[in-house]
């Protein structure tokens, strides 16, 4: 990785200062021939007629019903700045949900504000960082010029795709502190611009403003609904692509799994939309397992939750549970078909205007009668699930908003989210599952060490239900088949 002249301050801290060496670069300065051959000589690359991104009619929509709910104060909206890995590589940026959704745009540094106008609405502009300056070198010299981060749109450009007018964002913090007037902002995700409007906001006001963002996504509009079906449809290849080399998976290790997954995912969109759990044999006991690091053995399961995160950052969320060899051993295939049916059960219950919770207490009721049938909870059902002793075995929710975020709407009141009605638009994962602990000596030798999860990427529509990631194959037979057609 190149370092030569890399300096140790953001370019967008010192637009017009001297573009300081790295302690130990091996260039000593720049000299006055060097620095007058480097402002010259470079073509136009100026992009005109550009046409607005996919998205914007629906982000210009989401500012205006953004604008009507707060009447009045100045709304500011930050992507947020890069966060270091080492010393000084960073992580790849990704932009905060909130400001991708209202403006389409994820570059770092990018602020998004509405300033009132009048009584009602709002002028909306959005703050980039412009062109590297040719002139005095930050362009080649700066950490983030151009030469060594790429090219970025010009602010012309950047209004002729988003659709809103562009600025200069290097000089909002100082704008922002002389602003007068009631302010409210997206926290945690830039310090510089939280610390311009530190006397200006409280984090009750702040707070309004993050749940009326997140209860916002609740309901898709149809380019989030497509760009969440583009996600799906990705995912499925890449589960496929894992059944294809689950050899070359256990001449290794899970590690094989999450890479062949992410190769789908990283080709055919930004990134994997979380941490992918290829947990194999007892590991798929461990809800979140992402260490991916164990041994995939033939005659075990592999649970694996993967989604694949569009270019526009819409993710999927998909889990199936799949014989490593191809077959299901009995008590494996007797556990799946349990799952499988609760997870019917849940599906099944979703639909317009049904109880949020409706689908999660269908899937319970279903695995609490498998495990008072299988004699490991003494019944009866009602009993077992106002106890919640199923929970020994199943541990989590049934499901969750699915959107931008893998758990989208998580700030969203409970009256709005938990506790609230299903309406067509609202997109959530229905994924019932059992584990069975491999040191649980509740259960009988057979069962310890075997997790089952399915999970679904289930649109709620006007007459019920559309599972986008219907793709995959569910039952235990199909399953099998699936993947004896993959391997041949």
């Amino acid at each position: 990785m190149a370092d030569e002249l890399t300096p140790e301050t953001p370019e967008e801290e010192q637009p017009q200062k001297k573009h300081k060496q790295r302690k130990n670069g091996l260039y000593p300065g720049v000299s006055e021939e060097l620095a007058e051959s480097m402002r010259t000589g470079w073509a136009d690359t100026e992009l005109h007629g550009l046409e607005p991104i996919a998205q914007a009619a629906h982000t210009a929509a989401r500012r205006a019903a953004l604008s009507a709910r707060f009447p009045g104060e100045r709304l500011v909206v930050p992507a947020g700045r890069l966060k270091t890995r080492s010393n000084d590589t960073e992580y790849p940026f990704r932009a905060s949900t909130e400001y991708a959704y209202l403006t389409g745009d994820q570059t770092e540094n990018g602020v998004l504000v509405l300033e009132p106008a009048g009584e009602t609405g709002h002028h909306a502009t959005v703050y980039l960082l412009p062109r590297s300056d040719r002139e005095n070198g930050e362009f080649w010299l700066s950490g983030s010029g151009e030469l060594w981060v790429g090219r970025r749109h010009s602010l012309t450009e950047a209004e002729q795709l988003l659709g809103v007018p562009a600025k200069d964002v290097r000089k909002l913090a100082e704008e922002l502190t002389e602003a007068e007037g009631p302010v409210r902002g997206v926290r945690g995700h830039d310090s510089v611009i939280e610390a311009a409007l530190t006397d200006k906001v409280t984090k009750e006001r702040d707070e309004e403003l993050r749940v009326y963002l997140s209860e916002a996504r609740a309901v898709k509009d149809a380019f989030e609904i497509g760009e969440l079906q583009k996600a799906v449809d990705s995912t499925v290849r890449g589960f496929e692509d894992v059944v294809k080399v689950l050899d070359k998976a256990e001449a290794t290790s899970e590690r094989y799994i999450e890479g062949t997954f992410f190769l789908r995912a990283r080709v055919e969109g930004n990134d994997v939309g979380y941490g992918s759990i290829c947990a194999a044999g007892p590991h798929a006991c461990t809800l979140h397992w992402v260490r991916n690091d164990g041994d995939v053995r033939s005659g075990d399961l592999l649970l694996l939750d993967a989604g694949v995160e569009t270019h526009s950052l819409y993710t999927a969320d998909v889990t199936r549970t799949l014989p490593i060899n191809g077959t299901y051993t009995d008590i494996q295939r007797k556990i799946y078909d349990a799952v499988y049916e609760s997870q019917e059960a849940g599906i099944a219950a979703v639909k317009p205007g049904a109880k949020f919770r409706d689908f999660h207490d269908a899937s319970q009721h279903v695995l609490a009668e498998k495990l008072v049938e299988w004699g490991l909870l003494e019944g009866p059902v009602e009993r077992v699930l106002e106890l919640g002793l199923q929970r020994r075995w199943t541990l989590h929710g049934t499901g969750h908003m699915l959107g931008m975020d893998v758990h989208d709407c998580a700030a969203a009141r409970v009256e709005a989210y938990v506790a609230g009605t299903l309406e067509p638009g609202m997109c959530l994962t229905v994924e019932p599952g059992l584990y069975f602990q491999a040191d649980d000596l509740t259960v009988p030798e057979e069962y310890r060490g075997i997790g089952v999860r399915i999970e679904d990427d289930i649109l709620v529509t006007e007459d019920g239900n559309r599972n986008l990631s219907a793709g995959l194959p569910r039952t235990s037979d199909d399953v099998e088949a699936w993947m004896a057609r993959l391997k041949s």
